[in-house]
C-alpha cells in the first residue's frame, strides 16, 4: 500500500514536519480545552502513528505545555510565531496534528465532531452564511 506524503509548518516557515497518511482518525474537537488552546470553535485535528511523523527542520522552535490538571491535554507552537504545531500524546502512542498547520491538501477531512455538546454556543456549524 501506497502511503501519501503531507507537508505542513508553522506562519513563520522557522518549523517544517510530514506526515504519513492514511490517518488513524481526523476530527474536530468542539471541547472548552480545546476551544482555548486555538482561540477557535474547535481544534480539527489528524492523528497518525509516531513512526509516520518526522520533523523537517526547527525542531529546537517548537515549545510544549502539557495542562497540569488534565490527565492528557498538551500542546505544541513555535517559539517564534506561536502557530500551533504537532505533538505526542502523553502515552507515546499516537501524534496529534493541527490540521491548519498542513501546507497541502491532506486529502483527508473530519470524520467526526467530538465533544458538540460542550461547542461554544456561538457556533451553529456555520451552514447558512454567506461567503466570499
Amino acid at each position: 500500500m501506497t502511503h501519501a506524503t503531507v507537508n505542513g509548518s508553522c506562519l513563520c516557515g522557522a518549523v517544517a514536519f510530514e506526515v504519513d497518511a492514511p490517518f488513524l482518525k481526523f476530527v474536530n474537537c468542539h471541547c472548552s480545552r480545546c476551544r482555548k488552546a486555538t482561540g477557535s470553535a474547535h481544534a480539527s485535528n489528524a492523528v497518525v502513528l509516531p513512526n509516520a511523523f518526522r520533523w523537517l527542520r526547527g525542531e529546537g522552535h517548537v515549545v510544549r505545555y502539557d495542562l497540569p490538571t488534565a490527565r492528557s491535554f498538551a500542546t505544541c507552537f513555535c517559539r517564534t510565531c506561536g502557530s500551533p504545531l504537532p505533538h505526542g500524546t502523553r502515552s507515546g502512542r499516537e501524534v496529534i496534528i493541527p490540521a491548519g498547520s498542513f501546507d497541502e491538501d491532506p486529502q483527508a477531512e473530519p470524520s467526526l465532531n467530538a465533544c458538540w455538546s460542550s461547542r461554544a454556543p456561538w457556533y451553529r456549524h456555520g451552514g447558512d452564511l454567506p461567503t466570499d
